[in-house]
């Protein structure tokens, strides 16, 4: 295998920023048709997700297979390192921006339609104490407990954190049992995560009356949490395609920055899940 050390890798025409277009089109035309009840909009948007999945196992596929080719030199390389980086910097605007609205909402909004005579006359009845639905609403709904699948989330998410860190140690080491067996860890606590997730949904929409209409704790609450478990979704399902690759004898100890990535942004699920655990389920 011979790398590329003096010169930049130039990728040759792709077809598949096209058919990514496509998708995106396809997904935007279904949504809209979708929300004017306009017959035929779920086969569309399949029709788009399905030629989005095309699109990212080709692309992808492509990458992997001049990576492994020995075309990427060090520019490249760091190239993807301030790429991966500044995507992870946008997912913290992301966050920041939801977490900005939970902390309007609970310390200034709620407080000020509390407060005053016209406000009390308007809703004589509304008490401007967190957890609330908000005034005029009438949802009642019992809030999440943190102490119970929340923590045990934590905990998963935190010693998911660990195996991941395992399994860099043990490429680093050109341990590839380390490797696999960390990655195969990391995976399984992910996928549980996001199964005791969707049971917490259910109870809270079944059980405690906490849905997407109660009002503004339920509407913060699921989108916080909502958007955290799709990221998660996200990175289990690249830690999966990292272990294929793992068992599939990719990534050398000095050539592995697909790993690091995906373990960049795991860890940046861990510390995103960390504050939602403090500010939305235990505060």
């Amino acid at each position: 295998m011979e790398t590329q050390h003096d010169s930049y890798y130039l990728a040759p025409p792709s077809h598949w920023p096209i058919v990514g277009s496509i998708a995106l089109m396809l997904l935007a035309f279904g949504f809209v048709m979708h929300l004017n009840h306009v017959p035929d909009a779920n086969p569309v948007m399949l029709a788009g997700a399905a030629v989005l999945l095309i699109m990212l196992f080709g692309w992808f596929g492509t990458v992997i297979k001049e990576s492994e080719g020995g075309k990427y030199n060090e520019q490249v390389d760091l190239s993807y390192r301030w790429s991966m980086s500044w995507f992870i910097f946008s997912e913290v605007m992301f966050f920041a921006a939801f977490f900005g609205a939970l902390f309007y909402t609970r310390s200034i909004s709620v407080p000020g339609l509390g407060s005053g005579e016209t406000m009390a006359q308007l809703w004589p009845n509304f008490v401007a104490t967190w957890p609330t639905a908000g005034p005029g609403l009438a949802s009642k709904f019992t809030p999440m407990e943190a102490w119970g699948i929340p923590a045990i989330n934590t905990l998963l998410l935190l010693t998911s954190g660990l195996t991941v860190t395992w399994a860099h140690w043990g490429l680093k080491k050109n341990n590839r049992i380390q490797l696999i067996v960390g990655l195969m860890l990391t995976v399984a606590l992910g996928i549980t995560f996001l199964s005791l997730q969707a049971y917490e949904y259910h109870e809270a929409y079944t059980k405690l009356g906490l849905t997407m209409g109660a009002g503004v704790y339920g509407a913060t609450f699921f989108m916080l949490t909502g958007f955290h478990g799709f990221h998660v979704t996200i990175g289990t399902i690249m830690l999966i395609v990292i272990l294929f690759r793992s068992m599939a004898g990719h990534f050398k100890p000095d050539h592995h920055f697909a790993f690091e990535a995906v373990s960049w942004y795991w860890h940046f699920v861990d510390v995103v899940w960390l504050l939602l655990f403090v500010v939305v389920y235990w505060l």
